[in-house]
C-alpha cells in the first residue's frame, strides 16, 4: 500500500488496551528494525575489513613469508602467499570469483556504499516507526492516568 492509501486511526478512539496491542506491534517492528540495522552495520564492516586485508595481506612485502590460512573459523593452515595480483573474492550465495587486487577492492566499495544508502534509509524507518511508539506511548499513558483518576474528566485531554 503506498503512504498515501493508508488509512490513519485516532488514537484518542482507540481502548487502552487496543493501544497497549499497537504499542506491542510498533515494539516488536522497532526491535526488528534496529537488528536489521545493526546486521547491515556488521556486514558493512566486514566488506572494510575485506578491503583492509587486501591492502595489507596481499602486499608484495609478505608474498615469501609463511601465513596462516583459515579453512573455518577457527581451523588454520600453513601457507605461503601464491599471487599478490589477485585474490579469490566472494560474491556471495557461495559464488566465488577470481579479481585483480584493484577489482576486488572496488567490488567491496561498491558493496560498502550500497550498504550505505540501504542504512540511511532503514534508519528513516526506524526513526519514523520509534516517532509513531512515542506517540502512542504519550496516548496511551493519558488514557491510563485519565482512567485512573476517573471517568468523567477522561475525554477533556
Amino acid at each position: 500500500m503506498a503512504a498515501s492509501e493508508r488509512s490513519q486511526v485516532d488514537l484518542a478512539q482507540l481502548s487502552a488496551q487496543q493501544l497497549s496491542q499497537v504499542k506491542k506491534q510498533l515494539d516488536d517492528e522497532v526491535q526488528h528494525l534496529t537488528g536489521s540495522y545493526q546486521n547491515l552495520r556488521g556486514a558493512q564492516q566486514k566488506f572494510r575489513d575485506c578491503i583492509v586485508s587486501i591492502k595489507n595481506g596481499v602486499a608484495n612485502s609478505v608474498k615469501d613469508k609463511p601465513l596462516l590460512v583459515p579453512l573455518t573459523s577457527s581451523l588454520y593452515v600453513p601457507g605461503t602467499l601464491a599471487d599478490s595480483d589477485n585474490v579469490i573474492v566472494d560474491i556471495g550465495t557461495g559464488f566465488y570469483v577470481e579479481k585483480s587486487t584493484d577489482d576486488a577492492e572496488k567490488f567491496y566499495t561498491s558493496k560498502i556504499e550500497e550498504l550505505g544508502k540501504n542504512i540511511k534509509d532503514l534508519e528513516n524507518i526506524v526513526n519514523g516507526k520509534a516517532n509513531n511508539l512515542r506517540v502512542v506511548e504519550e496516548v496511551l499513558r493519558q488514557k491510563v492516568l485519565a482512567d485512573q483518576t476517573g471517568k468523567p474528566g477522561a475525554s477533556s485531554s
